[in-house]
């Protein structure tokens, strides 16, 4: 198996700061690696609502996880705090694959990195819509083809 490219701070142009909670830690004594993709779904949604403009309550239009992948570098423990990146691998119609990084804060090493894919689709079907003017706009900003 060959070596993950390791990407570093710098390839993420958006951030959210994320606190561990004690009761984040497993027996092992660090983040219990489900809560990774925690961390995955709170940058992302936080970026959805605040810079897309997503209505998570009454919007016609909401995204559904349909894949996700972590590799985990180096273990997080309470009380670190994360630095989630986040950057725009792929862009579809209906379709996006974020890539995240976590960092431990003040750390220039990647603890974690990984992606995951939303479908968009009616709230209502549940069927394939196109991603939304506004959200498409906020995914062009941060976009790692740019």
């Amino acid at each position: 198996m060959s070596e993950t490219p390791r990407p570093s701070r710098h390839e993420f142009p958006h951030y959210l700061t994320i606190p561990t909670r004690w009761m984040d830690n497993d027996i092992y004594g660090h983040v219990n690696n489900a809560l990774y993709y925690g961390f995955f779904d709170t940058v992302i949604n936080h970026f959805l609502i605040n810079e897309g403009g997503l209505d998570i309550h009454a919007g016609g239009i909401i995204g559904l996880a349909v894949e996700t992948q972590c590799r985990f570098f180096q273990p997080i423990s309470f009380p670190d705090v994360v630095d989630a990146g986040l950057r725009i691998a792929r862009l579809g119609t209906s379709s996006v694959r974020y890539e995240v990084g976590l960092f431990r804060q003040g750390d220039e090493a990647i603890a974690a990195f990984g992606y995951f894919v939303h479908v968009f689709v009616d709230r209502e079907s549940r069927r394939p819509a196109s991603i939304p003017v506004p959200i498409r706009a906020a995914f062009s900003r941060i976009s790692a083809q740019s």
